[in-house]
């Protein structure tokens, strides 16, 4: 047997895919996060940030100047 991992990005999408599998008697598992919620929603807005221009990148040789 195989096992799947999805990672849905809302509380909406992790209801649909455990109705899903409720529906089609599918066993699985569910563990919360270990991180703090505003933690996470801190870095994932940081990789927002980056991928919209946003931040400054420092060369390695600059870090200790």
């Amino acid at each position: 047997m195989e096992t799947l991992t999805l990672h849905p990005k809302n509380k909406e999408q992790l209801n649909a895919l455990k109705a899903f599998a409720k529906a089609l008697k599918i066993d699985f598992e569910t563990e919360e996060s270990p991180y703090n919620p505003e933690f996470v929603k801190n870095i994932l807005q940081a990789r927002e940030d980056i991928k919209n221009g946003k931040g400054v990148k420092i060369a390695v040789e600059d870090l200790w100047k």
